[in-house]
């Protein structure tokens, strides 16, 4: 089906993340996504909305370790990015 939508910012970059990690097309990282998303059921949803946001980023809870350039090089290389 062919459709037109708009997204909001942070879930056309997660479509585009998870088609290019994917190899799919951005319509099926968007289905997939939807149909993620409609199994979870709606308190997942609802706690997902209720994380705590910096600007437009959602803060993540604390990890026991520091990340560092070198973290991010090889999570880097690992997703070909």
């Amino acid at each position: 089906m062919r459709t037109t939508i708009n997204l909001a910012e942070d879930a056309a970059l997660a479509a585009r993340n998870l088609a290019q990690r994917e190899r799919v097309s951005l319509g099926e990282a968007i289905s997939e996504l939807i149909r993620r998303g409609a199994s979870a059921g709606m308190g997942e949803v609802r706690a997902r909305a209720v994380q705590p946001m910096r600007g437009r980023f959602a803060l993540l809870p604390a990890r026991d370790e520091v990340i560092t350039p070198q973290h991010v090089r090889a999570l880097m290389e690992r997703e070909g990015i």
